[in-house]
């Protein structure tokens, strides 16, 4: 489907506008018009999947279920269901405090809060569309153990006295219609698309732009001298520079895309990406009027290291 589309962008930017393949301006605008129709297609696709099928988790039920499982399983569903929801790491906040008051333990609550924004419907549909099936596939694994990993990390360091706001018992007992119709799933399902991708348009769009500007005037040969594609500690200075700002993947995957064509290896991009995106300042002053100054630091040092690791091993297979 997309390589009829490619060529009907060929057709409007080299014959209808008669710009020269060899431009920069014709080089980014082709760039900008191909990857924003794709990647909005199959944002919309994915996303509109993927909610429907969350309609069958309601946020009530899933605590009913993680309360009644033991702490692995319930690490591995927390991490899934964060994948099913479209938040980034400000947005899960308040889901992750709602675990936490239904007395799920620390651990688990922290493998959703971890999971939610590496790896939602819009990272898996932008992933798919900017660098195909495997990568996607490796990166969805690798961010699922992440959250596994650093909530059963957490969960075992006994740190429940750093929460710093009264965990009150909640009844768990769910008032979830099983009984709903498919059409109202399906409707909901397309409302919920619908306001998701009101939100986050915008940022693909910017995203998008500065990826299409940085691929048509800027050279190949400026990003691999200050990207450092081999150096072993460019995966550090790539999450060292990530975790002062704040995205979503929606804004940060087309750029990643035009830096890694440009020569930026693709375990130093998606680490500078996974920095920005669930390790950020405003997520840690969010953070801080609820957990500790020890509990925050224990959680980001936990995750930046998994990120590390993941840069480094997509540096090496990749």
């Amino acid at each position: 489907m997309f390589n009829y589309w490619e060529k009907f962008v060929d057709l409007f930017v080299y014959s209808f506008l008669n710009l020269d393949k060899k431009e920069h301006l014709a080089t980014a605008l082709h760039f900008f018009i191909y990857d924003t129709v794709k990647i909005f297609i199959l944002l919309i696709l994915i996303i509109y999947i993927v909610t429907f099928f969350r309609s069958y988790f309601p946020i009530e039920k899933v605590r009913d279920y993680l309360s009644g499982k033991n702490r692995v399983i319930g690490h591995i569903f927390a991490a899934f269901f964060g994948m099913l929801t479209p938040f980034c790491s400000c947005s899960a906040i308040p889901l992750f405090l709602g675990f936490l008051q239904a007395r799920i333990p620390l651990g688990v609550t922290f493998s959703y809060l971890i999971s939610a924004p590496l790896s939602d419907a819009v990272v898996i549909a932008l992933l798919f569309s900017l660098f195909g099936t495997k990568i996607t596939l490796i990166y969805i694994f690798c961010a699922l153990l992440i959250a596994i990993v650093a909530g059963l990390i957490i969960g075992s360091l006994n740190l429940e006295k750093e929460v710093l706001i009264d965990i009150k018992p909640t009844k768990c007992c769910s008032s979830f219609n099983e009984k709903i119709l498919l059409k109202q799933r399906l409707l909901e399902a397309y409302e919920a698309t619908k306001d998701i991708f009101k939100k986050i348009y915008l940022y693909v769009i910017v995203g998008i732009a500065i990826g299409a500007f940085i691929h048509g005037y800027i050279p190949s040969d400026t990003i691999v001298k200050y990207a450092g594609t081999d150096a072993w500690y460019t995966p550090i200075l790539a999450v060292i520079m990530g975790v002062p700002m704040y995205s979503s993947a929606a804004g940060m995957l087309p750029l990643i895309e035009v830096l890694t064509s440009k020569g930026m290896l693709l375990g130093t991009a998606l680490s500078f990406m996974m920095a920005v995106v669930a390790l950020s300042l405003p997520e840690a002053m969010i953070l801080k009027r609820v957990l500790s100054i020890k509990l925050i630091t224990i959680f980001f040092l936990i995750v930046t290291v998994a990120i590390l690791l993941v840069g480094y091993i997509f540096n090496y297979l990749i």
